[in-house]
């Protein structure tokens, strides 16, 4: 089996204060990272999403398990980034994205778009009454792009191949390209939600 990454937990662990150092010096470039839909607990559902280095730099570990509707955004060290909620007695599949482990004021919230007139887009991220961001593509196929209010494309989903012999590693580990424009633990949320509104049990678009 091709490797995912070539750093174990531990030393990513102990690095990732680096990834976090680059991604504040204001760099022009974007942040390669290589997602993993698998968690680095057994028996458990989640994401493991390292840097071009091998540091863990994200986690996911209570994938569909816990309290249902809720999953929650971790840095290395285990430390709640962002809650994720669905919204409850809303129409279509709608979610909630709250700071650290808050459950108030939330950041942003995302739609699943279910106009069959107009399925140019997969979803759209809202802040109240204004668009943030839309996203196109498609999620089956890993071959998605999110676009800013200005048509600015601020992230990307994409294959990933592995570095020996161009072999394809599946739709289970995949790359997330994120421009500086845009916080990576906010990209790695879309990935999160666009699994559960497009993922293998739901619309295979």
């Amino acid at each position: 089996m091709t490797k995912v990454y070539p750093n174990g937990a531990a030393t990513a662990t102990a690095n990732v204060t680096a990834y976090e150092a680059d991604r504040d010096s204001g760099s022009d470039e974007a942040t390669v990272l290589t997602v993993w839909k698998k968690s680095l607990l057994l028996n458990c559902n989640g994401f493991t999403v390292f840097d071009t280095k091998g540091n863990l730099v994200f986690r996911v570990d209570n994938y569909l398990s816990g309290r249902k509707g809720e999953i929650v955004l971790m840095d290395a060290y285990g430390k709640p980034l962002l809650t994720i909620r669905r919204k409850r007695l809303s129409l279509g599949d709608n979610w909630m994205v709250y700071d650290g482990e808050t459950v108030v004021n939330p950041r942003f919230c995302m739609k699943k778009n279910v106009n069959m007139l107009n399925n140019k887009y997969l979803a759209q991220v809202n802040n109240k009454n204004s668009v943030l961001y839309q996203i196109e593509g498609s999620y089956a196929q890993r071959c998605c792009a999110v676009y800013d209010g200005k048509r600015r494309k601020v992230a990307e989903i994409k294959r990933k191949e592995a570095a020996v012999g161009g072999v394809a590693l599946g739709v289970d580990v995949f790359r997330l390209v994120v421009q500086p424009d845009l916080d990576t633990s906010v990209a790695m949320a879309f990935v999160i939600l666009l699994d559960q509104m497009y993922g293998s049990s739901s619309s295979r678009r």
